[in-house]
């Protein structure tokens, strides 16, 4: 008997009409091809395509959702394999498993009981007496060619699937992957600029002269600056890139003229900003962003709403991406308008609004995203990628945007097994949705077929140009 994870009906409504009119929309996309056109599986292990190391590497070590949770309960981050410290995998494993129970409701508990089920056959809950027969399934199936990454991309029928990189990557993987006969799949850069345009972040001097001396350029200007990272976009776009991903604090933006912007990219350099002006400049190269999309038709994402490693110590030991960053309340209006003044109505421009404060979706990024062109509503990101958190936003987006004026689901993740288990969620929780509309009487069997369809495929490729 399957689990109840494992419910062909799971996540759909429990009202047997609604149910089964979202049934019949889910059914529709179940296999539908994975677009995933943000996310941060790197594309090294794509063109090595060595077999994944052990259980615990692959579900729990990398997984900040999953050790930001154990941590809160208690479990030290060195006793999980962060760091320095070598931990036993099984060990690590156990750990899990004694807690498990404490992940119930989650949304990654959801997603490892999907790809524990999904890809290796694992039925049967986790728990401290069957942590061991569930650790050998795992360890035992990981050696195999069928659990190799290019094995599991066609598996998990991704057709496209992009990486974030750093301006100064040489991006040689996807240069391989491109040229390789023997893979067929599409893995695409994204470029990420966030530490070569805040200036108080650590290494912004150093990362600023190595970007110059890369494009070429001499004397350190505002516009050998702006013309250097303009170079390195272009070098993007020719290795696929269609998007450029800013990850910010605030989406504060504006327009200074060119004598303020030379005075104070030298202050950036000479690291002597106060915090007021290290704001302006931020938001002036969140501005120039936004230009050389409109320039070289890269689609500009923002993530904004995040205190990135909120606890000094555990970075320091750790690292960033182990579980501390916190989100903010976020303002989006007033923000971005100079930036949206400048070019929210320019022809071929898309902006991508990320939130994690969902109290912006009715109030801002649905009308903003209701009037200017360019501007499109991401889908639920990071601590509101769960299907309670779905449903509201497509009830708080939808009134006022509709469905097309949205991005698509976004899965934003490097924990590769659980992209088709996110792509699922978010399918089921539309169609939940949908078939709720289609028994009010509120849209038509026929439109709600046709929204379906075109939520995992034609949308995102309108918004990410793919």
């Amino acid at each position: 008997m399957p689990t109840p994870s494992r419910d062909h009906n799971r996540l759909l409504p429990v009202d047997p009409g609604v149910q089964a009119i979202a049934h019949a929309l889910y059914s529709s996309v179940a296999e539908a091809p994975i677009i995933s056109p943000h996310g941060h599986v790197p594309a090294q292990w794509l063109h090595e395509d060595q077999s994944f190391t052990d259980p615990a590497n692959l579900f729990i070590t990398h997984d900040h959702y999953v050790t930001r949770l154990l941590h809160a309960n208690g479990v030290p981050l060195e006793a999980l394999g962060l760091g320095a410290q070598q931990a036993d995998p099984r060990e690590v494993w156990d750990t899990l498993a004694a807690h498990w129970h404490k992940f119930a409701g989650t949304a990654s508990a959801y997603w490892i009981s999907e790809s524990l089920a999904r890809v290796f056959g694992v039925e049967e809950e986790l728990t401290p007496e069957t942590a061991h027969s569930i650790y050998d399934t795992v360890a035992a199936a990981l050696p195999t060619a069928a659990l190799r990454p290019r094995a599991l991309f066609e598996n998990f029928r991704i057709e496209v699937l992009a990486t974030t990189d750093d301006p100064l990557d040489a991006l040689d993987a996807h240069s391989a992957l491109a040229s390789d006969a023997s893979f067929a799949g599409r893995v695409i850069p994204t470029f990420r600029p966030d530490a070569y345009l805040d200036p108080e972040a650590q290494g912004f001097s150093e990362r600023v002269e190595q970007l110059l001396a890369t494009a070429g350029e001499g004397k350190a200007t505002f516009r050998t600056y702006l013309d250097a990272l303009r170079a390195r976009r272009a070098y993007f776009i020719e290795r696929g890139a269609v998007s450029a991903d800013h990850g910010v604090y605030e989406p504060y933006t504006c327009e200074l003229d060119a004598h303020t912007a030379e005075e104070l990219f030298q202050g950036a350099l000479a690291g002597n900003l106060d915090a007021d002006s290290a704001r302006e400049f931020r938001g002036h190269m969140l501005w120039q962003m936004a230009a050389m999309s409109v320039e070289d038709g890269l689609v500009m994402t923002i993530h904004p709403g995040v205190r990135r490693n909120h606890h000094t110590s555990t970075y320091e030991t750790f690292g960033p991406d182990t579980g501390h960053d916190i989100p903010v309340r976020v303002e989006f209006t007033e923000n971005l308008r100079p930036l949206l003044q400048s070019f929210g109505a320019a022809e071929g421009f898309h902006l991508v609004l990320f939130t994690i404060d969902e109290s912006t979706y009715s109030r801002e990024l649905a009308p903003l995203a209701g009037f200017y062109p360019s501007v499109f509503v991401g889908a639920p990101w990071w601590f509101i990628d769960a299907p309670d958190a779905m449903a509201r936003f497509r009830s708080a987006v939808t009134e006022s945007a509709g469905f097309y004026r949205t991005s698509g689901f976004i899965d934003d993740t490097r924990a590769y097994l659980s992209i088709p288990a996110r792509h699922d969620v978010a399918r089921r929780a539309d169609a939940g949705y949908l078939g709720r509309l289609v028994a009010e009487g509120r849209v038509s069997i026929a439109t709600a077929e046709r929204i379906m369809t075109d939520t995992v495929d034609a949308i995102p490729r309108e918004v990410f140009k793919l």
